[in-house]
């Protein structure tokens, strides 16, 4: 597998949902791989890739943006409140906002700096306690908080349970979406991402079928 057949399987899933692949945005999760491999898929033509974390980011990024333009960078991981700063100055979208000391950071370093990422908030559809992001009860409330605040919220994430059928859960984001006037919708992995095409993906997030297994450091 690669970046072509992932590319080839969203077309078909677009095609199949009477839909145009240009609608859904893949992000190659490069989290954790080596710097070759992602060369490698940038040599390709991928521009849109997602990391977990602000200091791999960090250490990552900055080089490859020498060699390449327009890299579009998603956080898709967890962000502390004392690395907005450094978030802001690497990533163009942030997936993960989910808690109001959080929301609140973003503002004023959106406010300090005069521009601010794509907000998207994640939501825990499963309603996991090891899980991050608000409840689906409160999510309509959160959204109304981080708006009247300035964020540009453009959207929902949500991470389904591995145990249960992903789509139940796809199928609530975007209904949680749709009430809010909310197009965005971050969902869809490796193993499920057609399913979500299905519901109304617009970003989907898939790595080792992309770049192989993961490289832990």
């Amino acid at each position: 597998m690669g970046l072509q057949d992932i590319q080839d399987r969203i077309a078909k899933a677009c095609a199949e949902a009477g839909r145009d692949a240009a609608s859904v945005k893949l992000i190659a999760v490069s989290k954790v791989q080596p710097n070759e491999r992602v060369r490698a898929v940038l040599e390709q033509g991928q521009r849109c890739f997602g990391e977990n974390r602000v200091q791999e980011a960090q250490g990552k990024w900055p080089e490859f943006r020498e060699s390449f333009d327009g890299i579009d960078l998603h956080l898709i991981g967890p962000l502390q409140s004392n690395k907005v700063r450094p978030a802001f100055g690497l990533f163009q979208s942030i997936h993960s906002v989910d808690r109001p000391k959080l929301a609140t950071a973003i503002a004023r370093i959106a406010q300090e700096e005069g521009h601010c990422p794509d907000l998207f908030i994640q939501v825990n559809t499963g309603e996991e306690e090891q899980k991050a992001g608000v409840l689906p009860a409160q999510a309509d409330d959160f959204i109304a908080e981080c708006r009247a605040i300035d964020l540009p919220v453009r959207g929902l994430m949500c991470i389904p349970p591995v145990d249960e059928e992903p789509s139940l859960h796809f199928a609530l984001l975007a209904k949680i979406a749709e009430r809010n006037g909310l197009n965005g919708l971050s969902m869809g992995m490796s193993s499920d991402f057609e399913r979500a095409v299905a519901l109304g993906a617009t970003h989907i997030r898939v790595g080792s079928a992309i770049f192989g297994d993961r490289v832990p450091t």
